[in-house]
């Protein structure tokens, strides 16, 4: 199974993110958000790197916008994040 999956809206920047969750050998996950650069993170669970993750895209965005950059929109248009879709990887 892929797990790559939404997130949801973020309240700051009013939009979606996609975000790739992705299994490591030693059992802990990695979120990764392609269209924010450098934007990765990981939790020990999945339901907990979802948390970083939507923690680390509201701190990317704020300082965005703190530094006047743009923030970037995410063209896809894929359904939002479904946690009974991660499978096996759901801990």
């Amino acid at each position: 199974m892929d797990p790559s999956h939404k997130m949801g809206p973020m309240k700051e920047s009013g939009g979606h993110f996609n975000v790739v969750l992705r299994p490591e050998p030693e059992g802990e996950f990695t979120a990764i958000v392609p269209i924010l650069p450098g934007c990765v993170t990981y939790g020990r669970t999945l339901a907990e790197a979802r948390k970083m993750a939507k923690d680390a895209i509201s701190s990317y965005i704020e300082s965005l916008k703190k530094h006047g950059e743009p923030v970037p929109i995410n063209l896809c248009s894929e359904g939002k994040f479904d946690p009974s879709s991660a499978g096996p990887y759901n801990r």
